[in-house]
């Protein structure tokens, strides 16, 4: 029995398209139910259709609240991607970027738990702005990081978890 099997009753909620008005009052549940057995992909994709919704908050609004309840571990591996991405040229750019870009020219590659901890979450999100106007596919990529924390996803709140899991359901009915 595949992953669609199991939760079909709970996908067939969000059928349709886009997240319906009225957010069930289960939808943290039905999330969990949904990143436990479906394949990372499946959730990463779902991720990326409510980090471009416009029913949800913009990108980089979104990833700086995930930051800011994300763990040392967490935060850096996020901003390592993120400034892969950005480029550490657009540190410099940003207000607050400064010290960053000062720690990967002293000859650090990526940033450590406990130097990521130290960066305020508007940095993050000013970051995440300029990198997905420069390159798009940071949502993407950003979606497969956050894809394996469900639990901090769940962060994001009802309104954007409707919309990943009405993109899971989309997704994964033209499948079957």
């Amino acid at each position: 029995m595949g992953f669609m099997d199991q939760l079909s009753n709970v996908l067939k909620q969000y059928t349709g398209g886009a997240a319906s008005a009225q957010v069930p009052a289960n939808v943290n549940e039905h999330f969990d139910q949904v990143a436990q057995n479906a394949p990372p992909g499946v959730v990463a994709n779902g991720l990326s259709e409510a980090f471009r919704s416009d029913q949800t908050p913009a990108f980089g609004q979104m990833v700086s609240g995930l930051f800011s309840q994300s763990n040392g571990e967490q935060k850096a591996g996020f901003l390592n991607h993120l400034i892969a991405s950005a480029g550490p040229g657009v540190l410099a750019q940003i207000a607050g970027g400064g010290a960053l870009a000062g720690l990967l020219n002293s000859g650090t590659k990526q940033l450590s738990p406990e130097q990521a901890q130290q960066v305020p979450p508007e940095v993050v999100q000013q970051i995440a702005t300029h990198a997905e106007k420069t390159d798009p596919s940071i949502v993407d990529r950003a979606s497969s990081f956050y894809a394996e924390h469900p639990t901090l996803v769940k962060t994001l709140g009802g309104a954007a978890l409707s919309v990943a899991l009405a993109k899971i359901a989309q997704s994964t009915s033209r499948a079957a």
